[in-house]
C-alpha cells in the first residue's frame, strides 16, 4: 500500500501518528507536494478522486481517503493496541469522543490556521474574521476537555485512542499562530505533555 502525505498538513500527521503507535512500516509514504499544487494533477485526482490528503492506495489500485477513514481501515488490519474500541460500547464512547473533539478544537483550529498564517495565503482566500472565530471556537472546545481530562488520563478512555491523536495533532499544527491551550487548563497541559512525550507524537515531524 501506499500513503499519500503532506509534511505541511495536518490530517495526514494523524495516520502518521496511528501508525506509529501501531508500529506500521510497511506502508511506502509518498510524499504531495501541496504548495506546488500536486495534489490538484490530473493524474492526483484520478486516484484521490478530491485534491485532498491524505490517501491510502492499496495494492489493487483502490483508494480511500480522510484521515479518520484511512485509521479506521487500517485498524482492521493491524488491530493491536486497539485505536478505536475493543468492544460495542467503548467503539461508541471513542467515536462520540473524536466527533465532539473534531468539531470542537480541531476543525476550528485547522481553520484558524489556515486563515492567519502568512504563508498558506498561498493556497487559501484568508478571512481575518473567520480565523478570530475559529481561535474563540476552539479556545470554548477546550475547556470542555479539560472537564473530560479531569476524571480520566486521556479524552474518551483510559488509555489512548483516536480522539486524542485528533486533538494533539490540532493544537500542535496550531503552534503556527501562536496558538496554546489557557495555563488555566490543568488538565488538558497535563495530557498535552504526556501526548507530545510520545515517541508516535514525533512520526513526520
Amino acid at each position: 500500500m501506499k500513503l499519500y502525505d503532506s509534511r505541511r498538513a495536518p490530517n495526514p500527521r494523524r495516520v502518521r501518528w496511528f501508525m506509529a503507535e501501531k508500529g506500521i512500516e510497511d506502508i511506502e509514504v509518498v510524499d504531495i507536494d501541496i504548495f506546488g499544487g500536486q495534489h490538484r494533477t490530473p493524474e492526483y485526482l484520478a486516484r484521490a478522486g478530491l485534491p485532498n490528503v491524505p490517501a491510502l492506495e492499496r495494492d489493487d489500485g483502490r483508494t480511500i481517503t480522510e484521515s479518520v477513514a484511512i485509521c479506521r481501515y487500517l485498524e482492521s488490519l493491524y488491530p493491536e493496541p486497539n485505536l478505536f474500541g475493543e468492544d460495542a460500547w467503548e467503539s461508541a464512547v471513542i467515536e462520540m469522543w473524536s466527533r465532539r473533539t473534531e468539531m470542537t478544537v480541531a476543525t476550528p483550529l485547522m481553520m484558524a490556521v489556515r486563515h492567519a498564517h502568512p504563508a498558506l495565503a498561498a493556497i487559501e482566500t484568508q478571512i481575518p474574521e473567520v480565523a478570530a472565530h475559529s481561535r474563540t471556537a476552539a479556545e470554548k472546545g477546550l475547556k470542555m476537555l479539560d472537564r473530560r481530562l479531569a476524571e480520566s488520563d486521556f479524552i474518551a478512555c483510559e488509555r489512548l485512542t483516536m480522539a486524542d491523536i485528533l486533538a494533539a495533532t490540532a493544537i500542535d499544527f496550531a503552534r503556527m499562530v501562536r496558538f496554546r491551550p489557557d495555563a488555566e487548563l490543568v488538565h488538558v497541559k497535563r495530557w498535552l505533555e504526556g501526548m507530545m512525550a510520545r515517541p508516535a507524537a514525533k512520526a513526520g515531524v
